[in-house]
């Protein structure tokens, strides 16, 4: 049929019913190519690690690729969940030992108290630089949309209630979930 004899709206060739479901799916292929032409950027960071001085790097890369308008995800497992743990969370440490910038021997280092004094002189560095805190963190990335995810596997592994985390955290996350947004992502980090 050429685009002359094509019947029009109005002439009796198409009932309500049909120009509604036709409305809807030039509705829904407008949407698709509008959401093909943003090109928003997607990053994906599995958080390992859930010492005080790990807890920066994902939550701040997180949160600086989403101001600048990424889709970001940060999937913590193991010991990286404590940092979205309310109750643990508060109390991460500094290792002084293995630590090859700490100004100090390792022999010195793995005396009692060390780590607990790394961890003190660290946290009066963050709060005379003004740094935000940890939760700081997890609330700005929160707050712009980051998905702060918690492995559900690590979750049953370590005895937690899905109750522990900070609100807004996304819990029951399974690593296939992760890997398939680190599929899709143009940028993906383990740390």
């Amino acid at each position: 049929m050429s685009a002359d004899n094509a019947p029009q709206p109005g002439d009796g060739e198409f009932d309500a019913a049909e120009l509604a479901t036709l409305r809807d799916r030039v509705d829904e292929l407008e949407d698709t190519v509008a959401a093909m032409e943003t090109d928003q950027k997607k990053m994906t960071i599995v958080a390992t690690q859930g010492s005080f001085d790990m807890a920066y790097p994902p939550l701040i890369l997180a949160s600086t690729a989403a101001a600048f308008g990424w889709d970001v995800v940060v999937f913590h497992t193991f010991w990286g969940l404590d940092i979205l743990h309310e109750e643990k969370s508060q109390d991460l440490k500094l290792s002084a030992v293995g630590n090859p910038n700490m100004p100090m021997p390792n022999a010195l280092a793995a005396l009692p108290g060390m780590d607990a004094m790394a961890t003190k002189m660290m946290q009066k560095k963050i709060d005379d630089n003004g740094t935000a805190t940890i939760e700081e963190l997890i609330d700005l990335s929160l707050d712009q949309g980051v998905d702060l995810q918690a492995c559900q596997m690590t979750i049953e592994l370590m005895g937690y209630d899905e109750d522990d985390f900070y609100d807004g955290v996304t819990t029951g996350v399974g690593a296939a979930t992760a890997i398939q947004h680190m599929a899709e992502s143009d940028v993906q980090l383990l740390v």
